[in-house]
């Protein structure tokens, strides 16, 4: 059985603003391509879904780690959960309908991890229970407004694993309480 795993970059005070957080560390990319390679594979809700599209295509000033993160991005089966998309890039598989169904039967049918990326999707998903997982890599940065990481009704959380992912971001991982 696949463990459904919600992960983001957040702000210390819980905002989701990849701009705000600087200059991206190479280490931390790097231990995302690893996470990414690792994976069974990707939700997404639209809106994620359409700023991630971003690696389907090459970039003539990325760099190796870049190009590495593309490929390794582009191999994940992915499924994106979108009443308004008509359709989706390559190895994605579009869940217009009944998400819920369809990711407890990838749930079920898959092992490994399964990652959810999208407030709105993971709110939706984590209603019903679905997700086994939190993960925040919660940077050294006060945001102040935007897209909170939890978008709904705030789950009962028990702390699991805290772990320096580099110098100044730390992954807190927390399971339904």
């Amino acid at each position: 059985m696949a463990k459904l795993v919600y992960e983001l970059n957040v702000s210390l005070d819980g905002y989701i603003d990849h701009q705000a957080f600087g200059p991206v560390n190479p280490v931390l990319f790097r231990h995302f391509i690893e996470r990414v390679r690792g994976l069974t594979g990707m939700v997404y809700g639209r809106g994620m879904y359409e700023v991630m599209r971003y690696w389907d295509e090459e970039h003539a000033d990325w760099d190796a780690d870049r190009r590495e993160y593309a490929a390794v991005w582009r191999s994940q089966r992915k499924w994106v959960v979108s009443r308004s998309l008509k359709s989706v890039g390559p190895n994605a598989t579009l869940v217009a309908d009944d998400a819920e169904a369809v990711i407890r039967g990838l749930k079920a049918e898959l092992a490994g991890e399964i990652e959810v990326a999208g407030t709105d999707l993971a709110r939706s998903l984590g209603e019903p229970g679905l997700i086994d997982e939190y993960r925040l890599y919660v940077h050294p940065v006060v945001v102040g407004h935007g897209k909170p990481f939890f978008a709904g009704p705030r789950p009962r959380l028990r702390l699991v694993a805290s772990d320096l992912i580099v110098e100044d971001v730390i992954r807190l991982t927390y399971a339904p309480a």
